[in-house]
């Protein structure tokens, strides 16, 4: 397998790092921390234009018809910006949800319009007994009439705030954990008896959790291109290998801060950079990128190219990534020693966003586990 990447991609890549100097700051991410929905819709309406949104959505829907290897070179870029833009909400997880489970008539009506910016979906998986699960499922879909009645409780949806439609996963029928009879469906967050709670996390982006009483949903509004639990596992991979390059590119750019900082900052009359013991936990933080970006660009060839080992790749790149982004945020507080606490200095956004996308879409126990099913071991 190939992985240096080809003239277009990194034509790409090149053009989306182009992007995130000239468009984004860390200072407005200072500033976004206390904006109503954290992200800049400018931004957003210019990163459609780029046509980044469609990238991996087929052409007849208004996207681009790439790979996910195209997606991850964006939000590699994306995350060494802590670009908090709905990329991982609108896109990978809700288009995708509907690339990997919608109808013809679903994916027509909607993702043309997550292609072109105009619309904000999400998706809502996550349950408070689930442990990242897909099939672990309470929420209860019960046939009525023409319609669906759905009961239940989601937590930490993305983004739900400003969702035009909540990709929701519920159960049918079957037991809490088995495989067969989960659905998705398209739930608007305005209707009644929904409820929208803001969950407060450490990196200021937009978590909620989503209460369902006995919503109304047309049979229209239910997924039904594909087997829905199955659908959505394949969906979550897509969207655990994109979430997986921009903690790539976030720690990397951690990275690349810590080392400059260690050339300027001195102690005893030499730059602490110089010192034998920092140099080795140095050295220490790039092996683990690197091991990163074998992983991540590994599993999104795989999905690419549908191999059988891709859910492995998914896994092997998330816990990966995970475990990685936690070093180098701990050694780059480290590193910048009293000021890396403070939130004077950038590097604590950092920090933080690793923190929390390390528990998103899956922690390494988790994907290790999954791992283990995988391999039948």
């Amino acid at each position: 397998m190939n992985f240096a990447l080809s003239e277009e991609q990194e034509m790409l890549q090149a053009s989306a790092n182009e992007f995130v100097k000239r468009e984004s700051s860390l200072k407005r991410i200072r500033e976004l921390r206390e904006d109503e929905i954290g992200f800049s819709r400018g931004i957003w309406e210019k990163m459609a234009e780029l046509g980044w949104q469609g990238i991996t959505f087929p052409e007849e829907f208004g996207g681009l018809g790439e790979g996910m290897v195209e997606m991850i070179v964006v939000m590699e870029e994306l995350g060494r910006g802590l670009m908090p833009e709905p990329m991982l909400s609108s896109v990978l997880m809700a288009g995708n949800a509907l690339v990997c489970g919608g109808s013809k008539e679903q994916q027509e009506q909607w993702l043309p319009k997550i292609s072109d910016g105009s619309a904000l979906m999400s998706l809502g998986y996550l349950e408070r007994q689930s442990r990242y699960d897909p099939y672990d499922v309470e929420t209860d879909a019960k046939k009525d009439g023409s319609g669906w009645v759905l009961s239940g409780e989601k937590m930490f949806v993305p983004d739900a705030g400003v969702s035009e439609r909540i990709v929701v996963s519920a159960r049918s029928s079957g037991q809490r954990r088995s495989r067969e009879g989960v659905e998705m469906f398209l739930v608007d967050p305005k209707a009644k008896g929904v409820t929208l709670t803001p969950i407060p996390t450490m990196d200021w982006r937009k978590q909620f959790m989503l209460k369902l009483d006995r919503v109304t949903v047309d049979e229209s509004e239910r997924l039904s291109g594909k087997d829905g639990g199955e659908a959505l596992e394949a969906a979550l991979d897509r969207a655990t290998v994109g979430l997986s390059a921009e903690m790539l590119g976030a720690m990397n750019e951690a990275f690349s801060i810590t080392l400059e900082y260690m050339k300027t900052r001195k102690q005893f009359g030499a730059p602490i950079g110089s010192f034998q013991a920092l140099k080795h936990r140095a050295a220490d933080e790039y092996v683990q990128t690197e091991l990163s970006r074998s992983a991540v660009y590994y599993a999104a060839m795989a999905l690419d190219e549908n191999m059988p080992d891709a859910a492995r790749a998914v896994s092997t790149a998330k816990a990966r990534c995970n475990d990685a982004f936690h070093l180098i945020g701990n050694e780059s507080i480290q590193m910048h020693g009293g000021i890396g606490m403070t939130d004077e200095h950038d590097i604590g956004f950092f920090f933080k966003r690793g923190r929390v996308s390390k528990v998103i879409l899956g922690d390494s126990d988790f994907h290790r586990d999954r791992y283990a099913r995988l391999k039948e071991y």
